[in-house]
């Protein structure tokens, strides 16, 4: 099955708050998904500010991932300002090719 990278740009205005709130629920969701969702976290700029998050999915469509997107609990608040869906092909782990 196809393997996808989600990257979110968030937006700065009152994402703290909005993260703080919903962080439960979020993390509640990916529990459920955990089947599909194989990793996520946030992304930290190199200042260390807040950068967004990324996603590792698993999925037989991009279509598919976008809908799971638009169910996590931070979606309908306006929290994310892009998010951007590739499909990704894992050519090196562990030290070792993977091709």
């Amino acid at each position: 099955m196809p393997l996808f990278a989600v990257l979110f740009e968030d937006h700065t205005a009152d994402a703290d708050a909005i993260r703080r709130r919903l962080m439960p629920e979020h993390l509640a969701f990916l529990e459920r998904h955990a089947g599909t969702i194989e990793a996520a976290g946030p992304l930290k700029a190199a200042d260390g500010s807040p950068a967004g998050g990324l996603w590792l999915v698993t999925a037989e469509t991009a279509e598919a991932v976008e809908r799971l997107v638009h169910e996590d609990p931070f979606w309908p608040t306006g929290l994310r300002k892009s998010v951007r869906i590739c499909a990704w092909t894992q050519v090196f782990a562990g030290g070792r090719r993977r091709i």
